[in-house]
């Protein structure tokens, strides 16, 4: 008696929905309906394709390396590890305008940085502002975790100490003289990192919250001073360490470096000779890595991307092609039953 009173207790309610009684619908698939699906599916793939593919086409991409491998690159003598300070200069020439606004990036290839040991190696609640992980990094930056004098290293980590250091100067020659192209760095990372990910210690000013603390080995200043002229884009939110802190997932990648939008150059960089300065800090050639300037602008569907247009052009063409051989196959099996 027991036992029936419990299963009635737990017997769902004798609803529609919980005996399952629910009006349903199930589409049955006829040759008069897959066929003219495949066709517009394919049709609105191809023009979509053709759209992504002539758009991407149009989008402007300079790019320029200055790895130092080969002995006629203007960046060879700064290959050398043992050259300290080294700038070099690479000239081109734009015979027409480069449309604007026009972006800034450093790129790097066969960099690992999807590399699991390596994207750990940090510390986020340092990184947060929290003042106790300034003395007591996380484990996870080992073995940047302290230096050889046992002081905590801020900020921590392979990713930290790692960061891209080499600085660039752009130029446009008009009659023989440099006039500087206005780089723009500001809101070149993304909106989360700057807002909510990362924060610097709540200390005035922000280099007593770095006493008892040392830079990364290969860091040439500690984090506040990374801009001490903008409170705004310095320590633990600044652009550039913000760019460098969100890592690539593939081994060849670019990152954002600064916008050209200001200015003379507000519509883009005029036809004409120009001539970037780089200082060539960052070594890339003791594990076959290359390092290169691009210039790029964009459209309403973001980069140049020609794989985007290709992939649609190839599924649209695919079911188009499939629709043909679905018709065939209907007509010599199907229709003689009909008559």
């Amino acid at each position: 008696m027991v036992k029936e009173e419990q299963e009635t207790a737990n017997r769902p309610d004798n609803t529609a929905f919980t005996q399952q009684r629910l009006p349903a619908w199930q589409p049955m698939l006829s040759a008069g309906i897959v066929i003219p699906g495949f066709v517009l599916i394919g049709l609105a793939f191809i023009g979509i394709g053709v759209a992504l593919f002539v758009t991407t086409r149009s989008i402007q991409v300079l790019e320029l390396d200055y790895s130092g491998v080969e002995q006629s690159s203007p960046c060879f003598k700064c290959s050398d590890t043992s050259t300290k300070n080294c700038v070099c200069n690479m000239n081109f020439n734009l015979d027409k305008l480069f449309e604007g606004p026009v972006f800034f990036y450093y790129g790097l290839s066969n960099y690992f940085q999807n590399f699991r040991r390596y994207g750990v190696s940090k510390d986020l609640d340092q990184l947060s502002g929290n003042l106790d992980n300034f003395e007591n990094p996380t484990d996870d930056c080992v073995p940047f975790q302290y230096d050889a004098n046992k002081k905590p290293i801020v900020p921590c980590g392979a990713v930290a100490n790692s960061i891209f250091n080499d600085t660039f100067k752009l130029y446009q020659i008009i009659g023989g003289t440099k006039k500087p192209v206005p780089l723009d760095g500001k809101g070149i990372a993304w909106w989360t990192d700057y807002n909510i990910k990362n924060r610097n210690p709540s200390v005035t000013p922000l280099k007593n919250a770095f006493n008892g603390t040392v830079q990364p080995s290969n860091w040439p200043k500690p984090a506040y001073e990374l801009d001490p002229t903008d409170p705004a884009n310095n320590g633990f939110i600044n652009q550039d360490f913000l760019v460098w802190m969100r890592r690539a997932a593939l081994p060849n990648f670019r990152k954002l470096y600064r916008r050209i939008a200001e200015e003379d150059y507000a519509q883009g960089l005029p036809a004409g000779n120009y001539s970037l300065e780089i200082a060539y800090n960052y070594p890339v050639l003791s594990f076959d890595g290359r390092k290169k300037v691009v210039l790029s602008n964009v459209s309403w569907m973001g980069g140049k991307n020609e794989f985007l247009g290709i992939a649609y052009l190839v599924i649209g063409s695919l079911c188009v092609v499939m629709s043909v051989v679905m018709l065939i196959v209907y007509a010599k099996f199907k229709f003689p039953d009909e008559e």
